[in-house]
């Protein structure tokens, strides 16, 4: 889910480079400009149920990048669209669940910096955050294996696979960054990880 995305094109291709099956959902496939032949590309929308049911039917697990640039106004796509994915993966046996939201969510609140503290995440994306914090509520309420990656300030920066992840991570000063690359790097070691099970860690450089 959300794979025309930054992080969800790192996803996309790391989960290939890996051997995976990969099935993406996506409003737009064109969008994606990748093909391969372990990989499905189904049109739909996350905020409709019988596509979204139709994607996830049949898989091992989910792993979610879903965003938007509605910053400016309130929505609730995220976690509409996450309602949508747990009902679909309930239904369907589907039993883990990797959603990536961000740093400055729930027990992680201040540690992106005082500049996304006081700024950023107040004054320019109050709604978005307030809708991942629902997003992340759904989450922990169902009842499918869960992890919550909760990345610093995004960077197209490359792959290190050297970052600090865990549930302390984070600075309540300075801004935290790291590469969508590596947080789909993180993401996918979580498909067979038991360590962050049913928590929310953080990840930054």
């Amino acid at each position: 889910m959300g794979a025309t995305g930054g992080t969800g094109r790192q996803l996309v291709a790391q989960a290939l480079e890996r051997g995976h099956m990969v099935t993406v959902l996506a409003r737009t496939p064109a969008k994606l400009r990748m093909t391969h032949e372990r990989l499905q590309v189904l049109q739909g929308n996350v905020l409709d149920y019988a596509s979204v049911e139709a994607a996830v039917r049949g898989q091992d697990a989910v792993v979610s990048a879903l965003g938007h640039k509605r910053y400016f106004g309130p929505t609730r796509i995220l976690s509409e669209g996450t309602r949508n994915l747990l009902r679909a993966m309930e239904a369907q046996g589907v039993p883990r669940l990797i959603c990536e939201t961000s740093l400055g969510v729930g027990n992680s609140a201040g540690r992106m910096g005082l500049y996304y503290t006081l700024f950023v995440i107040p004054v320019i994306l109050p709604f978005y955050f307030w809708d991942k914090t629902r997003q992340e509520r759904l989450i922990e309420a169902s009842r499918v294996e869960w992890v919550i990656v909760r990345p610093g300030a995004l960077t197209n920066g490359p792959k290190r696979t050297a970052y600090r992840h865990g549930h302390d991570i984070g600075s309540f000063i300075r801004t935290v960054r790291i590469s969508r690359a590596d947080v789909a790097d993180f993401m996918l070691n979580q498909l067979t990880s038991e360590t962050y099970l049913r928590t929310a860690p953080g990840v930054c450089w």
